[in-house]
């Protein structure tokens, strides 16, 4: 099983969009931000300014091309540049793609989810939990491997696997555009990886 590489890197997961609001299956569906989503892009800049003074510097952001991180991703450059931070390289990479749902797509969160994450059940039509899991890492490990500390901007489901590659519990639910700031035990006097949230 392909692991994380030992480097400490930002992640973001996209503003809100209708279907998040409504409590829909979004998967791979291109849903665009809706106003608060664009407004917790806009905040998260905010928080970035703040934490790269705590934490470390963000050297480049690598963003799923879906619609909803690419602009989230885009909003964040542009906020920091703003704040008088120098325009930050943005790329995309299809392996951050959020997880296929298949036939649950447009359909509300049920009882399935903990059986996929467990590889007990797969909707007709969707990626493995396992699969969306060596999809994520080595993602995750291919912008780690640039250099320097990136930004990952991408999506709820797939930062559930990158806790499940990080011996972290998988299905704790992270709110939208809220940023984190994440180090492998090898940093730090622990056995664990860290996640630290960037909040007001």
């Amino acid at each position: 099983m392909t692991q994380l590489h030992p480097r400490s890197y930002w992640y973001l997961r996209h503003g809100q969009t209708d279907w998040n609001r409504e409590g829909l299956s979004q998967g791979r569906t291109n849903v665009p931000l809706n106003a608060t989503g664009i407004a917790q892009a806009d905040a998260a800049a905010k928080l970035f300014q703040d934490g790269i003074q705590t934490h470390a510097p963000i050297t480049h952001i690598v963003s799923s091309p879906l619609d909803r991180a690419l602009k989230t991703a885009t909003i964040v450059q542009q906020g920091l540049v703003a704040e008088g931070c120098a325009p930050l390289p943005l790329t995309t990479d299809v392996g951050l793609e959020e997880v296929c749902f298949g036939e649950q797509e447009g359909q509300p969160m049920g009882d399935w989810y903990d059986s996929w994450i467990a590889g007990d059940y797969t909707p007709k039509g969707a990626e493995p939990f396992a699969d969306l899991r060596a999809r994520a890492v080595a993602a995750v490990n291919r912008a780690t491997e640039a250099g320097g500390i990136p930004l990952i901007v991408a999506h709820g489901a797939l930062f559930r696997a990158l806790r499940s590659a990080m011996s972290l519990p998988a299905n704790v639910r992270l709110p939208n555009a809220t940023p984190l700031w994440i180090q492998p035990p090898e940093e730090l006097t622990s056995s664990a990886w860290q996640l630290t949230i960037m909040a007001d």
